[in-house]
């Protein structure tokens, strides 16, 4: 097993240290949404922003680092973002050393840019630490729902409709192509037998299609990630295998700028093994929507 990162991570007073990455906003290209440059600098951003799960894919060697293929099974990684990046900026990641031989363990993640502007900031575990995660800590009522517009009628326990999905082998070719660290086991045979799912594919099966289904009453207003927090509970997710996917929402609210939704989802095989699941922040920009153009919101 080789990874294109192994030779840059650096381990430091307990710190360790990825190399500087170019992490590329591959949506460029999808117009209207908060990764277009011109929808992104008209809603107040230096251009078109760069995925939090694609920051997440800087992780993967340094998890490695600290503990071992198990972090595939077993392990999580829970993330809050806090200031976006644009197309290739230089990014590093961050993990705190465990415990020497530590097997239920949980340390501190974060993503800076090269300037030092902290992108994001979190935990990552293997096994069960015993501690809640960034995310699991997190109050979730810090701006009360109030009077809704983007998700006027969803609340808290309204579930998914269950559905079916899986990342092809082809997906993850195309992706390895432009991914910061191109892990030979997620597009040949790993430990588990078949390629195992990147890290963003992995955050599409378990958000794209569930969400699908609010996009009625959201419109077309613009969402963008505000946190992401991926769990293997049984993993790895493999490559071209079909899982079910379901979920629920956690939370619903609103800041000054945004309307979002706290969600919870989760991947069974077909004998209805859990495998992995997600806490997720979604975001949608008031701004970007008509049911807002009247207030002149900024």
């Amino acid at each position: 097993m080789t990874t294109a990162s192994d030779s840059g991570i650096s381990v430091a007073d307990g710190i360790i240290s990825g190399p500087l990455r170019r992490s590329v906003n591959n949506s460029s290209t999808a117009k209207g949404s908060i990764h277009d440059d011109a929808t992104a600098s008209k809603l107040g951003f230096r251009g078109g922003t760069v995925a939090g799960s694609i920051h997440n894919e800087l992780f993967p060697p340094l998890l490695l680092k600290a503990f071992g293929q198990r972090w595939f099974e077993r392990g999580s990684l829970s993330m809050y973002y806090m200031n976006a990046t644009t197309d290739r900026e230089a990014v590093r990641a961050f993990l705190k050393q465990p415990p020497a031989g530590a097997t239920d363990a949980q340390v501190d993640a974060w993503v800076r840019r090269d300037d030092g502007m902290q992108v994001a900031q979190g935990t990552a575990s293997v096994g069960n630490p015993g501690v809640p995660s960034a995310l699991l800590a997190r109050p979730l009522d810090r701006f009360a729902a109030g009077e809704l517009r983007l998700l006027k009628g969803i609340e808290p326990g309204r579930k998914f409709e269950p559905v079916r999905v899986s990342v092809s082998l082809a997906q993850q070719q195309e992706r390895m192509k432009i991914t910061t660290e191109p892990l030979d086991w997620f597009v040949s045979d790993s430990p588990w037998g078949k390629p195992i799912a990147m890290l963003a594919p992995m955050v599409q099966l378990l958000y794209a299609k569930s969400v699908a289904s609010l996009r009625g009453p959201i419109g077309q207003a613009v969402g963008l990630f505000g946190a992401i927090e991926l769990r293997n509970v049984n993993g790895p997710v493999m490559v071209d295998t079909e899982y079910t996917c379901t979920g629920e929402v956690v939370a619903v609210g609103q800041s000054p700028k945004t309307e979002h939704m706290w969600f919870e989802t989760g991947l069974d095989d077909d004998s209805g093994r859990r495998i992995a699941e997600m806490r997720m922040l979604l975001r949608w920009m008031k701004a970007s929507s008509p049911l807002y153009a009247q207030d002149g919101v900024q």
